[in-house]
């Protein structure tokens, strides 16, 4: 049996754009030390033709697009799939943004499994259009898609409207061990171990970043918070806000993307606040369990199930200052919430164990002879 699987919808590897292109990196990796052959569809900037090569064993379709945006993402993402269905190989898609282009796939009869992404189309800072286009893509995405990967149980559950139990699964988002953190960096921000909190994440009001800068602001509390991200108060109301809203604890850094500097900032964190009010499983909590720091969380169903006991909740700026206190104070509840947070994070969120779901599912779809360009047979949707 040939096991090939064709990986899109992505901007390829090695990863350095986001949380879609981490889980790309570590999924490949982990089927190609597994036996399989891995081909990754790649963006590149600017024209000319696709170029085909090879990095740590994975091999990568390398597509230039002169296109920014969304424009770009589609031209690429039509692109990838016109190519990729030229063979019988299985594809894996992470995302729906352009779904109705899976159709090609499910007329010439490819398996294709999606990752579902959360319920994007409800994010209110895309606005109307985009939103509608995202919902409209979602449905296609849905219907064409052999088996739907959820990355929450609450995602799974509101994919149910939208598609069989039987055609979706939950797998949920991973991260690395911290190892032999880089204590030195801290001294570039002006930090010391233990003495700071951290907050990562994008400066959106679905984020809660100002309410969570404004309880932390409330008192003095003897400990720095680190806030990294892209803040333009020049440009940006809401930026505005929360800076002016910040005690002169409050430190804003920038977005930092070297990783071994992110690293460090969260592996000697005293905590990390978490504000994301929607979505599925956010990468930047996983990586906070990973680095096994005591968490305060915004209180939904995403983070409760993600975080579990790993977590103070907080609904109110009340509430974010009564609890930051008690992680500040309280040497009991902050050991526990450490022990909890590596708990959690080994039980469900290393590489290895997501990975190895991914490949449970793709092994479903692997054909006894998967060479060759691509029949024409036509499927019908639901088949499979």
């Amino acid at each position: 049996m040939d096991k090939t699987v064709r990986i899109l919808g992505t901007h390829g590897v090695p990863a350095n754009y986001g949380g879609f292109e981490t889980a790309a990196e570590n999924v490949a990796k982990f089927l190609v030390s597994h036996g399989w052959r891995v081909v990754v569809y790649c963006q590149d900037e600017g024209s000319g033709p696709i170029v085909e090569d090879v990095w740590e064993g994975i091999e990568r379709v390398r597509i230039p697009v002169d296109r920014e945006g969304w424009l770009g993402t589609s031209q690429f993402d039509w692109i990838s799939i016109r190519h990729a269905s030229r063979f019988r190989d299985v594809c894996l898609t992470f995302g729906y943004n352009t779904g109705v282009f899976n159709f090609m796939q499910r007329v010439r009869g490819i398996p294709n499994v999606i990752n579902m992404d959360g319920i994007e189309w409800a994010r209110k800072r895309w606005g109307f259009f985009k939103q509608a286009i995202l919902y409209v893509n979602e449905r296609f995405a849905a219907g064409f898609g052999n088996h739907l990967i959820a990355d929450h149980p609450l995602i799974e559950k509101y994919l149910r409207t939208r598609a069989p139990k039987r055609k979706i699964s939950t797998i949920t988002y991973g991260a690395h061990p911290i190892v032999d953190p880089d204590e030195s960096v801290l001294s570039e921000y002006g930090l010391i171990r233990g003495e700071y909190l951290t907050l990562i994440a994008r400066p959106i009001p679905e984020n809660s970043i100002l309410e969570l800068v404004r309880g932390f602001s409330r008192q003095r509390r003897g400990v720095k918070l680190v806030v990294l991200g892209s803040f333009k108060p020049d440009d940006d109301a809401y930026h505005a806000d929360v800076v002016a809203s910040a005690s002169d604890e409050v430190i804003f850094p920038g977005a930092v993307f070297d990783s071994r500097h992110v690293q460090a900032l969260r592996f000697f964190s005293r905590g990390y606040l978490h504000g994301h009010t929607v979505g599925g499983t956010n990468p930047s909590l996983v990586e906070a369990l990973a680095a096994g720091n005591p968490v305060i969380a915004q209180d939904n169903g995403y983070n409760r199930w993600v975080a579990a006991d790993a977590a103070l909740y907080f609904s109110t700026v009340d509430d974010i200052s009564s609890q930051i206190e008690t992680l500040l104070t309280d040497a009991d509840v902050s050991g526990r919430l450490s022990r909890a947070a590596s708990s959690r994070y080994e039980s469900e969120f290393t590489w290895e164990h997501v990975a190895s779901q991914y490949e449970q599912v793709l092994s479903r779809f692997l054909r006894r002879e998967n060479t060759g360009p691509a029949g024409t047979r036509k499927a019908k949707i639901g088949e499979r």
